[in-house]
């Protein structure tokens, strides 16, 4: 059996075309794809997947949709280029920057980026390849 840290994550939305948007741009470039479309909640993971793993929803108990201070989702990159279209596609379709692409401090390869989703969700892709 593998072993698992997560089964699935949870990002809320106000608004779910708007969202949609940036989501389909952003996660193409890590080979994530829509995998489910309901009314309240969109699902994404690896085309090949048994298991939808990210769903972007409208929040359950119909408050607005609000960001954790100090929450980030960590997306794993195949490699740099990913990183910096992630990055890019995310920006044009309503992210905003926090951070642009480039080496971090945390390994000797750790390539990341970090934006936020237009609902202020803060997003990270990351590689860990040699470049």
């Amino acid at each position: 059996m593998e072993d698992k840290l997560f089964l699935y994550l949870t990002l809320g939305t106000d608004d779910l075309p708007r969202a949609k948007r940036f989501y389909d741009a952003a996660l193409a470039p890590l080979d994530l794809v829509l995998r489910t479309t309901e009314p309240d909640e969109l699902g994404y993971g690896p085309a090949n997947a048994t298991r939808t793993q990210l769903w972007i929803t409208k929040p359950y108990n119909d408050k607005p949709a609000n960001n954790g201070n100090g929450t980030m989702v960590a997306f794993d990159a195949p490699n740099r280029a990913a990183v910096d279209e992630f990055h890019k596609l995310g920006l044009a379709n309503g992210g905003t920057d926090e951070g642009a692409p480039g080496l971090r401090p945390y390994g000797d390869h750790f390539y990341a980026c970090y934006l936020r989703d237009p609902d202020g969700n803060k997003l990270s892709a990351v590689c860990e390849k040699p470049a």
